[in-house]
């Protein structure tokens, strides 16, 4: 069978939603997917998320940044079912209610906080139970972290310490403090977005799932999306579609796919030797993510995951652990605990995100480092800086060309570089303090000039790329606020791709919500 009512290209965060609500709803639907099944313990165990799998991940990097002293940033991107929130640190955030209502004031209508609520419910079964902010019902899996290192709750002691309110709900009524993050795990293993809403229908007749294809464009009749043309090794195969098509292939490859297909700039469409179909130059602009600096510390304390023969041996034995009860400290998600703050007078909610990590983290933890310690990410929520994502090539095989132009904007590392001062107040609080923490990267951080040259030759993504095929009601927008594409019939978009704005927090809560949403608006397209 190679016609169904839709195709959804990508099995990530938003498309596992879309895919399995369509599916449940009744339509034929035929899922593409780039990777594999990612089913596998190195998937479902949340500790070994440490240890790179290019297999799970596309490993992209950027062009060299100018803010960042032309440093080549790293660009890990989720491949096969699951996408991201199958190599995630599996943080459960939705972002702040002042993002959505910001939304709904730029044009997209029906996406303000009160409305999206509903939807972030109905997509959770949160271990605590339901309340106005929280479902029980829904696939997606949220659960308490039980084994969190000692080291991660005297982070939120000594966050407390200074003043700071503690917060056990960053989801709830407000935002601001600090705390234990509530993470997407069920019963000690990873549950991916392909865990809550495709799995559990793989073995439904009206739902074809194709992994380990490489999408090679969208075929468009007409003015109308009419299926999609992918490959198998050297083999193309091509699959209709009589309702819609829903590009869910995330803030890099979406746009990548539509500027295969001949949507997105016309200039540079033509560089490549592509025909133009619908001149969009929206197509992979605005390009949003966040900027993110990790102070690091060296202890003593063999409490902290560490690079030393003991430390490796308690891994080990962690690991066998939870092989045989799904229990102990392999149940981390390692960015343990966390909080938002303001740190500058003008914002209008928290501009600043911690993610409090019990092991020395290096280069995305690609570069080991001996001993013990312990990190702290500090990260801007609302970045100004803007950049593109364009083709590299006419390869669909090839990466995209990905240029974040982070810190372009003044404005971003004068935020940073408040957030990372505060990150160094907490950790002089007694709490911390007690494990006689000694700085890895010292300097005068009352220098800003010190702390800009340090912040310029470390800081990196903290994974949250957005806006490269961005909703609005405007027409030079990607997307209207149903989330389909202007001047291409029956295409849909549904991944962080279509943010307008970068939410304050992390995408993948946000990313599945997004993908909920537009199954409905594809559902009630195809009714009528």
């Amino acid at each position: 069978m190679d016609e169904f009512d839709v195709v959804v290209v990508g099995g990530g965060s938003a498309g596992s939603a879309v895919a399995g609500r369509l599916a449940e709803a009744g339509k034929t639907v035929c899922l593409l997917e780039a990777g594999g099944r990612n089913n596998g313990m190195r998937i479902t165990t949340p500790g070994l998320l440490a240890i790179p799998n290019p297999a799970a991940n596309y490993m992209y990097e950027t062009v060299p940044q100018k803010g960042l002293n032309g440093r080549i940033g790293y660009q890990p991107r989720g491949k096969g079912l699951g996408g991201s929130s199958a190599i995630n640190a599996m943080v459960y955030i939705r972002g702040n209610k002042w993002d959505y209502d910001n939304w709904a004031e730029l044009g997209c209508s029906g996406w303000a906080y009160d409305d999206v609520l509903s939807y972030f419910k109905r997509a959770e079964h949160n271990v605590r139970g339901p309340d106005a902010y929280h479902g029980n019902h829904g696939p997606l899996w949220v659960s308490d972290q039980k084994w969190p290192n000692p080291g991660s709750i005297a982070f939120v002691e000594a966050a407390a310490q200074l003043q700071l309110p503690r917060n056990a709900d960053f989801n709830g009524e407000k935002q601001e403090g600090f705390g234990l993050y509530q993470v997407t795990q069920k019963d000690g293993e990873r549950w991916s977005a392909a865990r809550a809403y495709v799995e559990p229908r793989r073995n439904a007749s009206n739902l074809d799932i194709r992994i380990g294809v490489t999408v090679q464009k969208l075929e468009i009749s007409g003015g109308r999306v009419t299926g999609v043309t992918y490959s198998v090794g050297s083999r193309q195969r091509t699959v209709k579609a009589k309702g819609a098509v829903v590009l869910s292939a995330g803030a890099f490859n979406s746009p990548q796919i539509l500027m295969l297909s001949g949507i997105g700039p016309a200039t540079h469409l033509r560089e490549h030797g592509i025909d133009v179909v619908a001149d969009r130059p929206a197509v992979g602009s605005d390009l949003q993510d966040h900027i993110d600096y990790v102070s690091s510390w060296q202890v003593d304390n063999n409490e902290f995951f560490g690079k030393t023969l003991a430390g490796t041996l308690k891994v080990a034995k962690a690991l066998v652990e939870h092989r045989r009860f799904r229990t102990g400290r392999m149940t981390t998600p390692y960015a343990e605990a966390g909080g938002f703050w303001t740190v500058m007078p003008d914002a209008p909610a928290p501009d600043i995100q911690w993610h409090f990590v019990p092991a020395m983290l290096e280069d995305h933890g690609r570069t080991d480092v001996k001993g013990y310690g312990f990190s702290l990410h500090a990260c801007v929520l609302r970045p100004e800086s803007r950049g593109t994502v364009r083709l590299d090539s006419r390869n669909a095989a090839d990466a995209p060309r990905i240029d974040p132009n982070f810190l372009d904007d003044d404005r971003d590392i004068a935020t940073l570089r408040e957030g990372v001062r505060l990150s160094h107040r907490i950790v002089t609080s007694p709490s911390l303090a007690k494990y006689e923490p000694r700085d890895r990267f010292p300097i005068d951080l009352d220098d800003n000039a010190q702390l800009d040259e340090l912040i310029r030759n470390r800081a990196d993504t903290v994974y949250h790329p957005v806006g490269t095929c961005r909703m609005g009601a405007d027409e030079d927008s990607v997307v209207d606020p149903t989330l389909k594409a202007r001047g291409v019939d029956g295409l849909y978009i549904a991944d962080a791709s279509i943010m307008p704005r970068l939410v304050s927090g992390n995408t993948n809560a946000p990313s599945i919500m997004i993908g909920e949403r537009c199954a409905d608006f594809v559902k009630a397209a195809l009714a009528g």
